[in-house]
């Protein structure tokens, strides 16, 4: 892990920052001793989060806020200041993805994945971005997937609005570079957590299938991701901005998503069969 000085007391907020990946950030973070606020729509989520972070710092807030609601993260933001304030770094973690078809997406579930991260991930760039023009300083990680640029079947609604926060990443860097405020993205290859087993890859099969199409041979350690957030926001990458950092192993490059329509394909029947069990015992 990086070790920076010069993080030590600097206010971060994460997005979906109580589960995965965001947690992961997090705990990354409070090692460098930095004041770290996470926020999730789940209370629950919040509540085991902050109990993991407890282990390595007591100084952080664990406060709840829909991303798709302009007036929650304008709260959280008086509520950060407030406790600190400033806000020097915002990590737009928060998500939300689910594979299928394009031609079967419900509408709902579309607008649902582009409010929370399209949408989300401007919101809070906007509100938290204000107190960072105003300090003439900070900075901003977006976190996205390769699917942003690559495509990829059974993804139209994360993909679209992905790419739109890649636009958005780049669009601020160089709007907001001016006052001092940086932003960039990291884009994570598939890594192992339980949402994304569940959402993703419900069976070994299409885990192994997956892990056979990058060419490192493996899925990502969440630590991985975290510790290139990590360098991101740190002093070693000060004159880095509008840049997205891939972390995929080479899936991309190599044989990429090669075996993504078998995937989708096993992912809509078990769908389709968990609809017929549970009707049958209805």
């Amino acid at each position: 892990m990086i070790r920076d000085k010069n993080l030590k007391g600097k206010v971060a907020v994460i997005t979906g920052g109580g589960t995965g990946l965001g947690l992961e950030i997090a705990k990354s973070f409070v090692q460098q001793s930095m004041k770290v606020v996470i926020c999730s729509r789940s209370q629950e989520h919040l509540d085991a989060g902050a109990q993991e972070l407890r282990n390595f710092s007591e100084d952080l807030l664990a406060l709840p806020c829909d991303v798709r609601e302009p007036g929650q993260i304008r709260t959280l933001k008086t509520n950060v200041l407030n406790e600190y304030g400033r806000i020097d770094i915002l990590v737009n973690n928060a998500a939300g993805n689910f594979i299928y078809p394009a031609e079967k997406l419900p509408l709902k579930g579309w607008k649902s994945v582009i409010d929370i991260v399209l949408n989300g991930s401007f919101y809070c760039a906007q509100i938290f971005g204000e107190q960072m023009i105003a300090q003439k300083e900070g900075q901003i990680i977006n976190i996205l997937a390769t699917y942003a640029w690559t495509g990829g079947p059974g993804t139209i609604h994360s993909a679209s609005a992905k790419a739109g926060v890649l636009a958005m990443t780049r669009t601020l860097a160089v709007e907001w570079a001016r006052y001092g405020v940086r932003v960039n993205a990291v884009a994570p290859g598939p890594f192992d957590t339980e949402g994304a087993r569940v959402r993703l890859w419900p069976t070994e099969e299409m885990k192994q299938r997956l892990i056979e199409d990058i060419p490192l041979g493996r899925f990502a350690d969440p630590k991985e991701v975290a510790n290139a957030v990590l360098f991101l926001v740190s002093s070693n990458a000060r004159y880095i901005n509008g840049e997205c950092l891939t972390i995929d192993g080479g899936a991309w490059l190599g044989k990429g998503i090669g075996r993504a329509f078998e995937i989708l394909d096993q992912v809509v029947a078990l769908r389709e069969a968990g609809k017929k069990e549970r009707t049958n015992k209805e």
